[in-house]
């Protein structure tokens, strides 16, 4: 994956959500678990950002993101919707990918360097499409990290 940001096997998950709270709340738990971080701190930064504006990114995608303290360097945690959840993007879309991000309190370039991949990342058509296809999240963690699994059905 890229090297503005790290991201672990156990922080990509495909889940059911219902509602854009759900999804913050997901990510928050899977930070939590996957980073050792209190999942309230984390909740709380991302609902804080949002409340600036949707972090829904279009087609589909939804870029939630904060500072918080803790953390040493940007960290990423993917979730994939099985149904498209209302996320007040942009585009009017629902979103069916949702990437967290969390950066450092201190750290503006990195965390603007960061999101900037992100967005690179779910703009390639290729990419986007192979991630919205991916079955689980063995698959997304492999193309999100550019390994093919070939063992993979």
């Amino acid at each position: 994956m890229d090297s503005n940001f790290a991201l672990k096997p156990e922080s990509v998950a495909v889940i059911h959500a219902g509602s854009k709270d759900e999804i913050l709340g997901s990510l928050a738990r899977l930070f939590g678990e996957a980073w050792q971080l209190d999942s309230g701190l984390v909740l709380e930064g991302l609902e804080e950002r949002e409340k600036l504006g949707s972090t829904g990114f279009g087609r589909g995608v939804a870029i939630p993101h904060a500072r918080i303290s803790g953390i040493r360097r940007p960290i990423a945690a993917m979730l994939k919707l099985e149904k498209p959840v209302a996320f007040d993007a942009a585009d009017g879309l629902p979103v069916d990918l949702a990437i967290g991000l969390l950066s450092p309190e201190n750290c503006g370039a990195a965390h603007l360097h960061a999101l900037a991949a992100l967005s690179r990342l779910v703009r390639d058509e290729r990419t986007h499409d192979a991630l919205s296809d991916a079955p689980d999240a063995e698959a997304l963690y492999g193309l999100l990290t550019n390994v093919t699994d070939r063992d993979a059905a």
